[in-house]
C-alpha cells in the first residue's frame, strides 16, 4: 500500500512531520560585521583572508567553522549527522567540497547560486520528514574577492562598478535540522523553475533574478491557497534595491500586494554607509541572515510564520562572455513556530 502523496498542487510539498531548525550558526566578514545585523552573527572575522593565503581557503574555512558551530549548539557530533547538503558559487563547488572532506559527514553537494541555503533547507526537510535521516545540516558559503574573481574581474584591478550591482556577503552559515529542537520548523517547500526573461547584464542579478522569484512565489500562493497577509514576513534571498521594486511590481500585476510584508536579505545585511550600491548578494547573504536574525526574531516571537525565497543566478562567466541570457531560479519554504 503507498503512502499518502505530499505534493499539494504543482510544485509545492507539504511536510507530515515538519522538521525542526534545531540550530543555526553564521559566520560573517568584517564588512557585514560592521552592518545592522552584526549582533546576530556567530563570529566576525577580522579580515577577508582569516588567516590563509587564498581567499578561497578563507571561504571553506568560514564554512566549515559555520557547521562545526551549529552541530555544537544542537548538542551533536559530527558522527550524529546524517546528511551535510552544501554548495557555493565556485566552480565544482569547492568551498564545500574541501569543508566536507574535513568534516567526515555523509555529503550531498549542491549548486542552486544564491538559492543553495533553501534549497538545502528544502532537501533537508524532505530527508527528514520522509524517514530517510534524523539530523540533516544545510550549510553555504560565499566570499566577495572569490565571487568577483571568478565572475567578473579580479579586485586587485580596481574595475568601476555600475549602480545596479551588488556585494557579494562574504561569510557562511549552516541550519542544522532535527525531528526535535526550538524551532521554527519547515511546514511547505515550494520547488522553482529555471526562467529567463532575456536579462544578459551580470552586474544587475536582481532585475534578473525577479521574474523567477515572482513565479516561485505566485506558484506556491495557489498550491497552497494562502494569501500574503498569511505572513507575517516575506523574505526573498538577495534580490537587492532593483531586484525588490521589481518584485513588487510584477506581484502586483499577477494580483498579489507584497507592500506591507516584503523584505530582502541583501537590504537587511549592510548598512547605508558601507556603499554597495544596489544591495548584497551571493549564497552567504540569504543564508547569514535566516540562521542568525531570522531565527531569533521567529524564537522571540516577532514573526510566527514566514516565507522565505532564495533566488540563484545560475549563469558562469563563459555564458556570461557567450552573450547568453541568465538563467534564474527561487525555492520557496515556509518556516512557522507551531
Amino acid at each position: 500500500m503507498s503512502a499518502p502523496l505530499k505534493k499539494v498542487g504543482k510544485q509545492t510539498l507539504k511536510f507530515s512531520f515538519p522538521p525542526y531548525i534545531a540550530a543555526a550558526a553564521s559566520v560573517v566578514g568584517p564588512k557585514e560585521g560592521r552592518g545592522p545585523l552584526r549582533a546576530t552573527f556567530d563570529r566576525i572575522v577580522p579580515d577577508s583572508y582569516y588567516g590563509e593565503k587564498t581567499w578561497e581557503r578563507a571561504e571553506r574555512k568560514m564554512l566549515k567553522e559555520s557547521i562545526e558551530l551549529a552541530i555544537a549548539k544542537a548538542g551533536l557530533r559530527n558522527q550524529d549527522i546524517d546528511y551535510l547538503l552544501s554548495g557555493d558559487l565556485l566552480n565544482q563547488t569547492i568551498s564545500a567540497n574541501f569543508a566536507a572532506q574535513s568534516l567526515s559527514i555523509p555529503f550531498l553537494g549542491l549548486y542552486g547560486a544564491c538559492s543553495t541555503m533553501f534549497e538545502g533547507l528544502a532537501l533537508g526537510a524532505m530527508l527528514i520528514d520522509g524517514g530517510f535521516a534524523n539530523n540533516v545540516v544545510a550549510a553555504t558559503s560565499s566570499h566577495y574577492d572569490t565571487a568577483e574573481r571568478q565572475y567578473r574581474f579580479p579586485t586587485e584591478q580596481g574595475v568601476q562598478r555600475p549602480l545596479s550591482a551588488q556585494w557579494t556577503v562574504t561569510g557562511a552559515g549552516a541550519c542544522m535540522l532535527g525531528r526535535q529542537g526550538m524551532g521554527p520548523r519547515i511546514t511547505y517547500a515550494t520547488v522553482g523553475k529555471v526562467i529567463s526573461l532575456g536579462q544578459k547584464d551580470p552586474n544587475d542579478m536582481g532585475g534578473a533574478m525577479a521574474p523567477a522569484a515572482v513565479d516561485t512565489l505566485v506558484t506556491h500562493f495557489r498550491d497552497t491557497g494562502r494569501r500574503p497577509n498569511d505572513y507575517d514576513l516575506i523574505l526573498t534571498g538577495d534580490l537587492g534595491a532593483v531586484g525588490k521594486e521589481l518584485t513588487l511590481r510584477l506581484a502586483e500585476a499577477e494580483g498579489y500586494d507584497l507592500a506591507s510584508n516584503y523584505q530582502d536579505c541583501g537590504l537587511l545585511i549592510f548598512g547605508p554607509e558601507e556603499d554597495v550600491h544596489a544591495g548584497g548578494s551571493g549564497c552567504a547573504c540569504s543564508a547569514v541572515v535566516v540562521a542568525g536574525w531570522l531565527v531569533n526574531k521567529m524564537r522571540d516571537g516577532t514573526y510566527k510564520r514566514v516565507l522565505g525565497i532564495g533566488t540563484g543566478a545560475l549563469l558562469s562567466k563563459t555564458s556570461t562572455e557567450q552573450a547568453e541570457t541568465i538563467p534564474c531560479i527561487g525555492h520557496a519554504v515556509a518556516l512557522e513556530m507551531v
